[in-house]
């Protein structure tokens, strides 16, 4: 007997198809993926042919703040679904999934860990709009941080972790450069801004940089701020980073092949795909405890480390180990890479078949 599952969800990223393959692979269910839009007005990622069990629902959106509030219509019938999976709440569709289209039919609710914010006037229309998840079958929390969280927030629904698992084989398989002995690499890949830890890290790799010659930054994705906040640096630590602009996803393995250390010191990051993308091209990995793939993807003095948000003194000394062992990110990284098998699509949607069937009373 197949399990007959819908997934809503916002855009068709990278990540969450690789999982919608894994899942349509299996003899055990019968999929349909249905996304909000087909791309964000600023999305990174080239739009691909979908697959037949997905589509874009009709629609628009419209501004609310910094958000984006999707209306589909007509609205996604659910009738001949057993479960749906939400991604997303903040929308009217999703509001009207929630409330009239699943006829007493179990759902779930599967996000990201939640932002830390101060408290605002908004706070009155958040909480409107995630009240039905106290009323969910279940919350699957992208991470172990994340599920911690909605078990705090919302305690009556079952609660599960199960992070992204994304396809790692390029990042396996892509040929690693002759390394220069006595040079460390260290890569970021991401957004050029502030939230992504940008300037604590640049403050981080002048002060390394000063103490040892070996070491570059490499730093790939959208530019955004970066002009500015290099400004300050003294130009002999300029002249040891590299910008290597943005890059489309087919040309990530290449990227982190040159690398040695991969860090990403963001001051929030729900979880953070590139974590996982590291671990598949053999790195060891620096991150914030702020990055919901660290705390399930690094394990502290085996294949990285996880320091306190902008602590700036702390990324400095993790960064400084490397530096004055660089034979640490070949041992820390054989960690990683060995890691990764258990990070595969396949692993993921066997975890979400576990899910489907605790919540459907079959397991």
């Amino acid at each position: 007997m197949k399990y007959r599952v819908a997934f809503l969800s916002v855009v068709p990223s990278p990540y969450q198809r690789d999982l919608f393959a894994a899942l349509a692979r299996r003899d055990d269910v019968d999929l349909r993926v249905d996304y909000l839009e087909a791309a964000a007005p600023d999305s990174p990622w080239p739009e691909k042919a979908l697959p037949g069990y997905s589509r874009i629902l009709r629609g628009f959106w419209f501004p609310v703040g910094t958000a984006r509030c999707h209306v589909n219509f007509p609205p996604p019938d659910y009738g001949d679904r057993q479960l749906v999976v939400l991604n997303t709440l903040m929308s009217v569709t999703a509001q009207w999934v929630i409330r009239f289209g699943l006829s007493r039919k179990p759902w779930i609710f599967w996000g990201e860990r939640l932002a830390e914010r101060a408290p605002s006037r908004r706070d009155a229309i958040h909480n409107a709009l995630t009240a039905p998840v106290h009323d969910a079958a279940a919350i699957v929390g992208i991470g172990s941080l994340a599920e911690r969280q909605y078990e705090v927030r919302f305690p009556e629904p079952r609660h599960y972790s199960i992070p992204y698992h994304c396809e790692l084989g390029a990042f396996m398989d892509a040929p690693r450069p002759q390394r220069e002995a006595g040079k460390t690499v260290f890569l970021f890949c991401g957004q050029m801004i502030e939230r992504k830890g940008l300037p604590g890290l640049l403050e981080a790799f002048a002060a390394v940089a000063g103490r040892h010659a070996g070491v570059r930054l490499l730093l790939a994705g959208r530019e955004a701020e970066l002009p500015a906040m290099l400004a300050w640096l003294p130009e002999e630590v300029r002249a040891r980073i590299e910008y290597a602009g943005f890059k489309a996803p087919e040309e990530l393995p290449g990227l982190f092949a040159r690398a040695d250390v991969f860090i990403l010191p963001s001051n929030y990051d729900g979880w953070g795909v590139v974590v996982n993308q590291a671990l598949g091209a053999g790195l060891p990995v620096i991150c914030s405890d702020a990055v919901g793939a660290g705390h399930d993807l690094v394990e502290d003095e085996v294949n990285g480390k996880m320091f306190p948000v902008g602590d700036v003194a702390a990324l400095t000394r993790c960064m400084e180990r490397f530096a004055a062992e660089p034979a640490l990110a070949g041992r820390w990284g054989a960690a990683s890479r060995a890691k990764a098998d258990a990070w595969t699509p396949d692993k993921g949607a066997a975890k979400w078949v576990d899910v489907f069937g605790e919540v459907l009373g079959r397991r």
